[in-house]
């Protein structure tokens, strides 16, 4: 979501590198590396994928620093990909945003904790309890995991990159909310429709593209 340079204490800044290179290290070991290299059709949505969301989170719209405004897509990739592979996808997007000057190097922990970890986690918690939850229409799947799931994916994101702001003191509780929190809402909802729509339409017209659905499940 855009934090920049010295929004974070150094303390911050520590435990987030720390969180960050732990569930980096869990993303890689969840990949089926050799499915990776096999499937010439995996490899391409990985790096469309990768490149597609470095493409979209250059339309970015905000005033304050670290309040920016954009969509995510991660539940689109997770739902595509599993979490482990869309992690790397959103994180190689993010080294685009760097390459552009768009996101600062230093903050590159701190900006793929909340853009891509936080939300690729909750949305492939989202599709497990749906899963769990065994429904047998294909609606559940296109509502719970790509409409509803998107929406609270970056709600979370959101609320975390604001708890990490206002205990840093860069920001005070009442600026967060009359800022960031009072939109939030607001942002749930083009979330939630953008990465609603294309999931139904991969159903829709390629359904093998979305790893994460099991077609057996649905009638």
């Amino acid at each position: 979501m855009g934090m920049t340079e010295n929004l974070l204490s150094t303390t911050q800044w520590v435990i987030t590198a720390l969180l960050f290179a732990v569930i980096l290290l869990a993303a890689v070991r969840s990949v089926d590396w050799h499915k990776l290299r096999q499937d010439t059709s995996l490899q391409h949505t990985f790096f469309g994928a990768a490149v597609a969301l470095g493409f979209l989170w250059q339309l970015r719209a905000g005033i304050s620093p670290g309040l920016s405004i954009h969509v995510f897509g991660i539940t689109l990739v997770t739902l595509m990909l599993g979490w482990g592979l869309a992690v790397l996808a959103g994180l190689l997007a993010l080294v685009i945003m760097v390459i552009t000057g768009r996101e600062p190097l230093i903050m590159f922990a701190a900006n793929g904790l909340i853009t891509v970890m936080v939300p690729a986690l909750i949305s492939y918690a989202i599709m497990l309890w749906e899963r769990h939850r065994d429904f047998n229409n294909f609606f559940a799947y296109i509502f719970v995991c790509g409409f509803f799931g998107s929406a609270i994916a970056v709600a979370v994101a959101g609320v975390v990159m604001c708890l990490m702001l206002w205990t840093s003191g860069v920001y005070t509780f009442a600026e967060l909310v009359h800022e960031y929190l009072s939109y939030l809402p607001l942002f749930m909802i083009p979330e939630g429709f953008a990465n609603g729509a294309f999931v139904t339409g991969m159903m829709v017209f390629n359904p093998d593209r979305l790893t994460t659905l099991d077609q057996r499940r649905y009638r």
